[in-house]
């Protein structure tokens, strides 16, 4: 079915993605891959473009401008481009710190913090999940008690994505060990300036070799009161508010991922051949593909009504998760049949769809797992009725 989400602005921005990937991103990108890193010289080229952070307004440096549907074009490209590890930090700096930054910090921390995000000076991190804490964000044990100006910080967070090139990282922690749900606040550790923290060894991960993923650590680590996030206590609550705007972000990488390895997947069909003819042309084949390209079609449509509904601020925590669940699923069964479809030729490095298949099987797991999904919408059904 024809899409109408976009506009001319929006494709005119999508030219614009295109060439900057072009130029900066496709001939680097298996270079990032073997290197397991990407220079920070990128994102700021990145920011610089107008790939990200345009929701950061003017007098701070950005564009002010807050529709999704951008994003949803930064996606699509960045996945035309098989640059996924690229395209997992630029989300993380959207739809997770950036939105911590523009929504909790008073303008005080705006005025300290945007301008040099905006121009790809920094880059951010957010730290919830520690060696025992995943899903269950409740369960958050690093801890910060008040010392006069500042909170000192003990704990370990793991998993963190860009958290051994990140310059500000928003942490979670306890700050009431009797509080409950209203005993987490939210830290912003400037990195390089706070004694006590400390970063662990980049993880090596079975997927996405070129973004990092680290440990931290804090030991009587000082962070100022100054770099407070929001109000005392209401950690927990700013978590759960930001959790729609995540789940989309992974929604909105998984449908962009599929759809292009589903491309990829036919040009590569019509070109092989077998038996005396193109492999497009073996009816089982032709079955698979009519049967991944209606699925993502209605999922696209799932997608693409969330992004509208985000937009307008109706995004619900519930109809997030739906999306993050059903379509990081959908993308795992159609690379790994994609794969099959290339034969032994998809289980090499140099195919795209080798590549996709294993960088992005988290996507189920991040943003919270599917099961955890699954609960939260559970919940909402068994109590609305």
């Amino acid at each position: 079915m024809e899409r109408t989400l976009f506009d001319e602005d929006h494709e005119s921005y999508r030219a614009t993605v295109r060439e900057f990937l072009a130029r900066e991103v496709i001939p680097h990108k298996d270079q990032w891959d073997d290197d397991k890193w990407i220079p920070r010289e990128v994102f700021k080229a990145a920011a610089e473009a107008g790939l990200y952070g345009l929701q950061i307004p003017e007098e701070f440096g950005g564009s002010g401008v807050s529709d999704y549907r951008y994003r949803l074009v930064v996606g699509e490209e960045v996945a035309r481009a098989n640059a996924i590890s690229f395209s997992v930090t630029l989300g993380l700096q959207d739809d997770l710190f950036l939105a911590y930054l523009l929504g909790r910090a008073n303008d005080e921390q705006k005025k300290r913090w945007l301008p040099g995000f905006a121009a790809g000076d920094l880059i951010g991190a957010l730290a919830m999940t520690e060696p025992g804490t995943g899903s269950d964000l409740q369960a958050i044990r690093t801890s910060a008690r008040r010392d006069g100006d500042h909170f000192v910080v003990n704990g370990q967070k793991t998993f963190i994505s860009s958290g051994i090139m990140a310059d500000l990282i928003v942490l979670a922690v306890r700050t009431d060990p009797e509080g409950g749900s209203n005993g987490f606040s939210l830290l912003m550790v400037e990195a390089d300036s706070t004694p006590g923290f400390e970063r662990g060894r980049k993880l090596d991960k079975i997927g996405l070799p070129a973004q990092d993923t680290a440990e931290l650590f804090f030991t009587d680590a000082r962070i100022p009161v100054e770099n407070l996030l929001g109000e005392e206590g209401q950690g927990l609550k700013y978590l759960m508010s930001h959790l729609p705007r995540e789940r989309l972000g992974v929604a909105n990488q998984s449908i962009t991922t599929a759809r292009a390895t589903l491309d990829q997947t036919i040009a590569y069909l019509k070109d092989r051949t077998a038996f005396g003819k193109r492999l497009i042309d073996f009816q089982n084949t032709r079955f698979e593909l009519a049967e991944m390209d209606t699925e993502l079609d209605v999922a696209q449509a799932y997608v693409d009504a969330s992004v509208l509904a985000f937009n307008a601020g109706t995004l619900t925590p519930v109809e997030a998760a739906k999306g993050k669940w059903y379509v990081s699923e959908l993308q795992k069964r159609v690379i790994d049949r994609c794969l099959q479809l290339h034969g032994g030729y998809g289980f090499m490095r140099e195919y795209a769809v080798g590549k996709a298949y294993i960088d992005t099987r988290i996507q189920t797991i991040y943003g919270g797992t599917t099961e955890i999904m699954k609960e939260i919408i559970g919940r909402d059904i068994a109590g609305g009725r």
